[in-house]
């Protein structure tokens, strides 16, 4: 029986290589990954791209620490890795030959292989078709692969319309699935939610980096090369918490916050008439040594009403600059202006946090 971890997006130096998300990964590979290779004797890694964040610069200090908590411990443990670009780890987005993997894996070539061109590898007793990020150069390249490929399960970098680009907000772009639809199994990185449709299964990342991964579950997996069954273990490691204040409708019971430590926090007001009681939660709140606390009390459509954590849906940053590009009068591509508008605000991003 042969045994793959399958990981993916793990953005090695995202928000410009802040500590807080280099300790993060730590702990995810140290604690969790790791670990669990060891006690279940796992030896082959498939890495589904994005490795690396920055397409423009990888810092060194990110490429230091992570020498140090993943890649040393492949040469330590005796573990391979395959990998794939993504589009985060190529300069160009119209083609893949300049990409950081090529730049900056090369010393560890005997535990890591880099797949640039697509192809079939053999897990076990299964084949397992891999399709780098598809651009603009390689489309047709790629979709010949795919309409060619005869192995029964595919793994790639895929931006296909219609599945969870975050939890709550679907692709309005990208490939369509149909292409797809004839392997028994596909596995793709790329949107950082998990989900799935028919045979089509996004993994998500591994790790959360930015408050659209808040209160959704993360995971890597591991894929079963005699059943081609995908198995997902839950990565317990969180760094944001959202807290609904009502003073009203639900007091909270100052006692019974969730560990709060090494956490970024956002309060979201919805009653707030008693000062002193919202001090007190907050001073509570602040006893935890978190990373950072941001409070949102914009929320006149439910004061008054009974709701619970379930029932708000808030209109986050990513949601306000769609509703903009919705609203204005404009002859251009209202699809094109959103992706625009997304990677401006990742780049924003990641220089909020040094």
């Amino acid at each position: 029986m042969t045994k793959v971890a399958v990981i993916n997006d793990t953005h090695c130096g995202i928000r410009n290589a802040s500590e807080i998300f280099l300790e993060n990964a730590e702990r995810f590979y140290s604690e969790i990954f790791f670990p669990y290779l060891l006690e279940h004797n796992i030896k082959q890694i498939l890495h589904l791209g994005d490795y690396y964040d920055n397409r423009k610069v990888v810092n060194i200090k990110a490429i230091n620490h992570n020498r140090h908590v993943f890649l040393n411990k492949l040469r330590e443990y005796g573990i391979t890795m395959d990998i794939i670009p993504g589009n985060h780890d190529c300069f160009w987005k119209n083609k893949n030959d300049l990409n950081s993997l090529k730049e900056f894996l090369g010393h560890y070539m005997n535990e890591v292989n880099i797949i640039e061109d697509p192809t079939v590898l053999k897990y076990g007793n299964l084949d397992i078709g891999l399709v780098p990020w598809i651009n603009q150069e390689n489309e047709d390249q790629m979709m010949e692969f795919i309409r060619t490929c005869k192995a029964p399960v595919l793994g790639g970098h895929f931006e296909l319309e219609g599945f969870d680009l975050m939890k709550g907000r679907k692709s309005d772009h990208g490939m369509n699935m149909a292409p797809l639809k004839k392997f028994d199994l596909v596995m793709s990185g790329h949107y950082h939610t998990k989900s799935s449709q028919e045979n089509i299964h996004y993994l998500g990342s591994q790790m959360e980096f930015t408050w659209s991964d808040a209160h959704d579950k993360k995971y890597f997996h591991i894929l079963d090369t005699d059943t081609i069954e995908l198995t997902a273990i839950h990565n317990p490691i969180t760094l944001h918490q959202r807290l609904i204040y009502d003073d009203i409708n639900k007091p909270y019971d100052y006692t019974k916050l969730p560990n709060l430590d090494k956490k970024f926090v956002k309060v979201i007001i919805l009653n707030k008439y008693d000062a002193a009681a919202f001090d007190a939660f907050l001073d509570r709140i602040n006893e935890y040594d978190i990373y950072g606390l941001k409070i949102a009390e914009k929320f006149d459509d439910y004061l008054g009403e009974s709701v619970s954590d379930e029932d708000v849906s808030l209109e986050d940053t990513l949601d306000t600059l769609d509703s903009y590009v919705d609203a204005v009068i404009t002859d251009l591509d209202r699809s094109r202006l959103k992706n625009n508008m997304r990677e401006l605000y990742t780049i924003a991003q990641a220089l909020e946090i040094q």
